[in-house]
């Protein structure tokens, strides 16, 4: 059975769970949605949204410094207790966020803090490409919003590809991680530092750097 990108959203909101998990509970249960909640609970993943809510106000700041000091990353992770905070678990999970930011430099923890004015200009680029591009103006407004999803896949880091396992997000390894501790867990916020930023530096060259080396670390 085919797996509609309806059906993955309707599990989604459904049980919190993140795309590919929701898609992978489709496949799985072969398009039953009752199954696929209950291939979702059975794994922890559904539960994990439940928690969502919960305050988080515990937790620690991550860092992770590359290449001799040439990168460096501060993230605020927040968890419920100050008991999961100190797990090894959560304080590696903390390093890999940082890690995260240090190879992929997000701009935004989430698309709900893009401002709406940069979305808007944006979106009037994306569509000045479009019809440039000879696109049918029928369906310019697709493609400029499918531009736009592109362009927060790229920039919010719980929408990046996470850079150990490039088969899920940044977004899913918080949920697997919320259900693995069984606490709330939210991403706050991060300053990313590279040496010598604003001048004329091959930055871009660094970043690949820890992507290669965050690779080898989840080998």
């Amino acid at each position: 059975m085919e797996i509609s990108a309806q059906m993955v959203k309707d599990l989604r909101e459904r049980t919190g769970a993140g795309i590919l998990d929701c898609r992978k509970a489709l496949t799985e249960s072969g398009g039953n949605f009752e199954n696929a909640i209950d291939w979702l609970r059975t794994k922890g993943l559904a539960a994990a949204a439940k928690k969502a809510g919960r305050a988080a106000t515990e937790g620690l700041i991550g860092s992770y410094i590359h290449g001799e000091g040439r990168i460096g990353v501060l993230v605020e992770v927040n968890c419920e207790t100050d008991f999961v905070a100190r797990t090894p678990q959560f304080r590696e999970f903390c390093r890999d966020v940082a890690m995260q930011i240090a190879a992929s430099a997000p701009t935004h923890v989430r698309r709900e803090e893009v401002p709406a004015d940069v979305i808007e200009k944006e979106r009037g680029i994306y569509r000045a490409q479009a019809i440039e591009e000879g696109k049918p103006e029928k369906i310019v407004d697709r493609i400029v919003d499918g531009r736009v999803e592109k362009m927060y896949a790229e920039t919010c880091l719980l929408e990046q590809k996470y850079i150990k396992d490039p088969d899920i997000t940044v977004g899913d390894l918080v949920t697997r991680t919320v259900a693995a501790l069984g606490e709330n867990i939210s991403v706050r916020r991060f300053s990313r530092f590279v040496l010598g930023e604003g001048l004329e530096k091959k930055s871009s060259d660094f970043a690949a750097e820890v992507a290669a080396a965050a690779r080898q670390a989840g080998a």
